[in-house]
């Protein structure tokens, strides 16, 4: 099965090298790379330019952000199946995708995702966080529960059917769109427990206070919209949930 898995980028000239290699070197052989830059300044564009061909498809042009970006991905994507790993962001190992497709077929899903751990900036074998999923079941989302957003693959009729990133959303876009995927048009998924990407600690939901409240905020909007009642210990769960990942 062909993969297609698509790179939001702006000014990540010290890390995309990082990622590309990831892909690069997975065992799989049927990936198609897709990059999406917003415009970026520090020499990003140059390092992707580097690899010529081995970066299936390239655009680097303004957008609104980086779902906005993930959105421009989708539309270009061929492969079978849709993976997103964004640009400071690693697989960890070679046969990450191989095995995220070979799953997808074998138990005849249409998405798989697996757990994930944040590492340090610098050195990405130190896990500084491990953020462990688990087995999808009815009522987890009104918790709060969500997959770890950068290991979910999904075949591409799912978006083609499901629809896109959720671009009127001011935060909280990964969570929505799986929400709708899995709680809402009850797609079939399965559940790896491997942690299968390295993310690097800073990602812009999560770093202040004032962000994770205005997630939380949102999210509880979303459960509303969508008549699910939010579960009176959500907070609670979700405070509980970050500092589970600490080891």
């Amino acid at each position: 099965m062909k993969v297609s898995i698509i790179t939001p980028v702006l000014n990540g000239c010290a890390t995309i090298e990082d990622t590309i290699k990831s892909i690069l070197g997975q065992s799989h052989k049927e990936i198609e790379h897709i990059v999406i830059d917003g415009g970026s300044k520090d020499g990003t564009v140059d390092i992707v330019k580097s690899y010529g061909s081995k970066i299936t498809k390239f655009i680097s042009e303004p957008d609104k952000g980086i779902y906005d970006a993930m959105n421009k991905g989708i539309k270009l994507a061929s492969g079978d199946i849709i993976g997103i790993l964004n640009a400071d962001d690693i697989y960890a190992g070679t046969s990450v995708v191989g095995t995220m497709a070979k799953a997808i077929s074998e138990k005849k899903v249409d998405a798989c995702y697996s757990d994930l751990v944040y590492v340090d900036r610098i050195n990405t074998d130190i896990i500084v966080r491990h953020w462990k999923s688990c087995e999808y079941r009815e009522g987890l989302f009104k918790k709060g529960w969500m997959p770890p957003h950068p290991t979910f693959f999904a075949k591409r009729y799912v978006y083609e059917k499901y629809g896109h990133f959720d671009l009127s959303l001011p935060i909280a876009l990964d969570y929505e769109i799986l929400f709708r995927f899995m709680e809402k048009s009850k797609i079939k998924t399965h559940y790896i427990p491997e942690a299968m990407v390295r993310m690097r600690l800073g990602g812009y939901s999560n770093n202040s206070i004032r962000n994770i409240i205005k997630q939380n905020i949102v999210i509880m909007k979303i459960l509303r919209e969508n008549k699910i009642g939010v579960s009176p210990f959500f907070f609670y769960s979700k405070i509980a949930e970050k500092i589970k990942q600490f080891r």
